[in-house]
């Protein structure tokens, strides 16, 4: 029996929709991450909420999550797409997740870069405009990347695999928006928001390649 309840950290009743989460989420990250200006800025409340995000915004494992609280499970709960037994591993890993994996990691790879330029001057309109400029990169790698996704489906022995992928692409949308929200009018936790969801993104896409190492 888990000993934290993750509907109650996360502010949101046990029946709450994946888009309820999501916004609780939110305001909940933007209200006590560590390097915001709020009162409330609690460094071990964050890591708490994430990680009761981390379990309540992917079906499966808030599926089994529930399942440990003797919860009865709730219907229509979202799949990753493409399914198939038969599709051999190599070629899925060749046309899908590689790719998808190397894309990732242009996303990642300059944020930090792109974070410390932007820090010398938020209000410098050309630091903002290279900024910018990376979140459009980011929107169409993230685009490329879903739509090699949904290419091909994903052999059944590596469904997890698939599924965290899958989450991770999702978690990478929300940070891009976020980071996007932040260039529109400065506020700080839009961009504390954006980090979390792609320092979330980081940790799936690790799980991901985890279970991947297994099937090599």
């Amino acid at each position: 029996m888990p000993t934290d309840d993750y509907y109650r950290i996360l502010e949101v009743a046990p029946h709450s929709s994946q888009t309820d989460i999501k916004k609780s989420y939110r305001r909940l990250a933007k209200k006590f991450h560590p390097d915001s200006q709020e009162e409330t800025a609690n460094h071990d409340t964050i890591i708490r909420i994430n990680q009761a995000y981390e379990v309540l915004s992917d079906p499966q494992k808030r599926q089994n999550y529930d399942r440990s609280l003797s919860r009865p499970n709730r219907p229509g709960k979202p799949k990753p797409q493409g399914r198939s037994k038969d599709f051999d591993l190599d070629q899925w890993l060749q046309e899908v997740y590689r790719p998808v994996n190397q894309n990732i990691d242009r996303i990642f790879q300059p944020f930090k870069q792109e974070i410390d330029n932007l820090s010398g001057d938020p209000f410098d309109d050309e630091l903002m405009a290279d900024f910018q400029a990376y979140i459009e990169t980011c929107r169409d790698i993230l685009a490329e990347s879903q739509t090699r996704f949904r290419s091909a489906p994903n052999p059944a022995n590596i469904a997890g695999v698939a599924a965290h992928l899958y989450y991770c692409l999702n978690h990478i949308g929300d940070g891009i928006e976020e980071l996007n929200m932040f260039t529109l009018n400065y506020d700080e936790s839009y961009l504390h928001a954006g980090q979390e969801f792609f320092r979330i993104a980081d940790r799936l896409r690790q799980e991901a390649q985890d279970q991947i190492h297994k099937f090599l």
